[in-house]
């Protein structure tokens, strides 16, 4: 594992970063005949934290399949300081850059980068997919926030467009309503029963898709919860990795328990229990659910024509 800061920290401005930095930590397979694709790991969380449990864990069962991997801590909105806006993007778009531009020297493909988001962090990866200067080769879409209408999950638009967004920006981070032909091809994943982000954010973003021309595969599990990562024993028992992703979101909750970001005493006892308390496993896994990381190697060995296990 080797961390790497994106930014300069005289360079990197946001109100609620707290001397937090976004970073780029990287999952290289060893003794690598040549150069391989890599698969860019995006956690969700709503746009308020980046989850521990869709980093760590996912890079390193993607390195089982062949692939080098990495897992972007970016910047997010815990508290509604001030809204995010571009930022994500920006700091996506960074890493990016920074796995292009270092490629040999990491034995990276960097025609065959993959983004791999889960939640608000697929939001992030289809936003850098319709929008981003620079895009992926393809992208794995995890049970995606995509929509800002009405089978939105709002709380995710809140932290990144503030209370009041105007319409134009909801618009334009809507992005049903953004795809077109450059759209990189996607393999999209959901529960029928999610009960955070409703499932026809997923079917929102395949049918655009199909309607443009891109390749996509859309699968859509009869039932388990948000959240499931990769729904295995191994998720399910805690063991998900470093929480280095929770980076910025600790220095926040430092500065709500030392009284130098005030809170509601309700907001900040739920906030120290969550965060301070005891850890608490994330949840049952679902064997129909825990196959997706085979099918969507599958989709990206089909779509790369690569064979590079």
């Amino acid at each position: 594992m080797n961390q790497i800061k994106l930014y300069k920290e005289e360079e990197y401005l946001y109100a609620g970063a707290f001397g937090f930095v976004p970073t780029l930590t990287l999952y290289l397979r060893e003794n690598a005949a040549g150069n391989l694709p890599l698969v860019l790991v995006i956690p969700g969380g709503g746009y308020r934290v980046v989850s521990p449990t869709e980093g760590e864990i996912v890079a390193k069962r993607f390195c089982q399949l062949g692939y080098h991997a990495a897992v972007l801590t970016y910047t997010t909105n815990l508290l509604g300081i001030a809204p995010l806006k571009e930022l994500p993007l920006k700091d996506l778009e960074r890493a990016l850059r920074y796995l292009s531009e270092h490629a040999e020297e990491l034995h990276v493909d960097a025609k065959q980068i993959i983004l791999c988001g889960f939640s608000a962090g697929a939001h992030l990866t289809a936003t850098c997919c319709v929008h981003g200067k620079i895009r992926p080769a393809a992208a794995i879409l995890s049970y995606p926030v995509i929509t800002s209408g009405k089978y939105a999950h709002r709380d995710s638009f809140t932290a990144l467009l503030g209370e009041k967004a105007p319409q134009n920006e909801l618009d334009y981070y809507s992005l049903e309503k953004q795809v077109d032909d450059k759209t990189p091809p996607c393999f999209i994943w959901q529960t029928a029963t999610d009960e955070a982000v409703p499932v026809e954010n997923s079917y929102l973003f395949a049918d655009a898709l199909r309607r443009a021309g891109v390749p996509f595969a859309h699968h859509v599990f009869s039932h388990g919860q948000h959240g499931l990562s990769l729904s295995n024993e191994v998720w399910a028992s805690g063991s998900y990795g470093e929480p280095y992703t929770l980076d910025q979101t600790m220095r926040v909750i430092n500065r709500v328990k030392d009284g130098a970001i005030p809170v509601p005493e309700p907001v900040r006892s739920e906030l120290l229990n969550m965060f301070c308390g005891e850890a608490h496993a994330p949840g049952t896994p679902v064997a129909e659910v825990s196959v997706w990381p085979e099918l969507a190697d599958a989709f990206l060995r089909s779509i790369l024509k690569e064979n590079y296990r």
